[in-house]
């Protein structure tokens, strides 16, 4: 028999907590996701895997808003994030910060999924791009290599919150907890 357990039976810990708390090696960066909700899926999914930050670019909205909340849950307030006016911009940054830059796009040349094996102690930042138009030609060229998720069907995407979800559960849940 299961029963479910009720919040308090989960050992959360609180939004102070998270602050203060280790995080995983990785900063995500979001280049022109246009859905509110997506973003705070984002956020929300970066707080289950205890991501570093979320960069925001371009047209991504941010925080505080009805509809980044809906999704979030309040995962806006314990992820910290920045907005760039561009992807490019934030990359750059990062780079500069010592982060390794991985777009996870569809590309020539793209390591599957699940052949990535991040090098420990190296700090990553992970690109996803537009719901329809993906990470930007010039995000993906400025990159230090592409990840690809497999796919079998007839569709030729997921969405990208989808996306975030896996490459954060395939990547952090294999090689770092």
């Amino acid at each position: 028999m299961f029963r479910k357990r009720k919040n308090d039976e989960l050992g959360r810990i609180s939004v102070e907590q998270y602050k203060t708390a280790e995080k995983a090696p990785f900063v995500l960066v979001l280049d022109n996701v246009r859905s509110q909700h997506n973003i705070g899926s984002a956020f929300r999914t970066c707080d289950a895997f205890r991501v570093e930050k979320i960069c925001l670019c371009g047209i991504s909205a941010v925080p505080p808003t009805p509809e980044i909340h809906k999704a979030a849950l309040g995962a806006e307030f314990s992820v910290d994030w920045a907005h760039f006016d561009t992807a490019l911009e934030a990359v750059t940054r990062l780079r500069a910060e010592g982060c390794t830059i991985l777009s996870v796009e569809q590309t020539e040349g793209a390591t599957s999924l699940q052949d990535f094996r991040p090098e420990p102690g190296r700090r990553y930042a992970l690109v996803f791009g537009n719901e329809v138009k993906g990470v930007a030609q010039e995000v993906v060229d400025a990159s230090d290599g592409c990840l690809e998720i497999p796919q079998y069907g007839t569709k030729h995407s997921l969405n990208v919150s989808v996306s975030i979800g896996i490459v954060l559960w395939s990547i952090i849940l294999n090689n770092f907890r």
